[in-house]
């Protein structure tokens, strides 16, 4: 059975989520709720992160798709790559685990990139996020690491700190519109 996905507007999407307590890594509670994000976002056809809350859980954690790196590294290609993955096909890309992250550096340089949620099916925007960040968070072992970020990647760390903090791409997006069904046949 799949994990589903937390819709807007649940006020769990809206809420500051709680940080992982020491006590809470290399737990098996800690593992099930990561397996958990991870089926949840495998179980996608587009989806390169989500958040914990996103799952329900009120956790400062998230899972960032190696996806992303790729596609920075393929950029010319990025379209066609997105095209291929058909819909219910399962993704096999590592995830990267972020628990209590905190934005250490982030460029004045912003750079406008479309994006969408998971937790908001079909709607998409133009969102204005800088052009790189350097965040510090743990593992899943409770292991401190820093990691520098740019393009699709950098963009994809904020909008999942976002969701920690309760906000959704939809409070700073433009040009806002919604696919239907109907538009993709």
């Amino acid at each position: 059975m799949g994990i589903s996905i937390v819709q807007e507007p649940d006020p769990v999407l809206r809420s500051i989520a709680k940080p992982v307590s020491q006590e809470e890594f290399d737990t098996g509670t800690l593992k099930k709720i990561l397996d958990d994000m991870a089926r949840a976002l495998r179980s996608t056809s587009d989806g390169i992160g989500i958040a914990a809350p996103q799952i329900g859980v009120s956790k400062r954690i998230f899972l960032a798709s190696e996806e992303a790196l790729a596609l920075d590294r393929e950029l010319e290609n990025a379209d066609e790559r997105f095209e291929k993955k058909s819909k219910g096909e399962q993704s096999t890309w590592k995830y990267h685990v972020y628990i209590n992250p905190e934005i250490l550096k982030i460029s004045t340089k912003k750079q406008e990139g479309a994006e969408g949620c998971l937790s908001i099916m079909g709607t998409y925007g133009k969102v204005a996020r800088a052009d790189k960040i350097k965040v510090r968070a743990y593992d899943e072992h409770g292991k401190m690491f820093e990691t520098g970020a740019t393009k699709l990647f950098a963009r994809l760390l904020q909008h999942e700190i976002d969701h920690l903090n309760g906000v959704l791409f939809i409070d700073k997006a433009k040009d806002l519109h919604t696919i239907t069904a109907e538009d993709n046949e």
